[in-house]
């Protein structure tokens, strides 16, 4: 039993440490509204669609990642979030107050 209790608490350590997780950073530039986004493994994300949502449930605009995993949108003056969903499991909210 202990062998079986072992085993089985080494697959889930090992399958954490293999998993990677999204993140998207935004701030408000001079002009825009630009955001990075990535993965915990250090992967970028370049061609994810990203959207700037009100709240709604209009989308504003929807953009792609650049080679840089940067993307740039104008800003809204209502209240909105924006929106990665690379997947599932994969999934952030930015939400407009958040931006700085």
């Amino acid at each position: 039993m202990r062998c079986i209790t072992l085993a089985a608490l080494a697959s889930v350590w090992s399958s954490m440490a293999l998993a990677h997780f999204p993140f998207v950073e935004c701030h408000q530039s001079t002009v825009d509204i630009v955001c990075q986004g990535g993965f915990s493994d250090g992967s970028g994300v370049a061609g994810v669609t990203i959207d700037l949502i009100s709240y709604d449930e209009e989308i504003i605009a929807s953009k792609a990642f650049d080679e840089q995993s940067n993307v740039h949108f104008k800003p809204y003056d209502g209240e909105f979030y924006i929106l990665m969903d690379a997947g599932p499991g994969h999934t952030i909210e930015v939400e407009w107050h958040e931006i700085k």
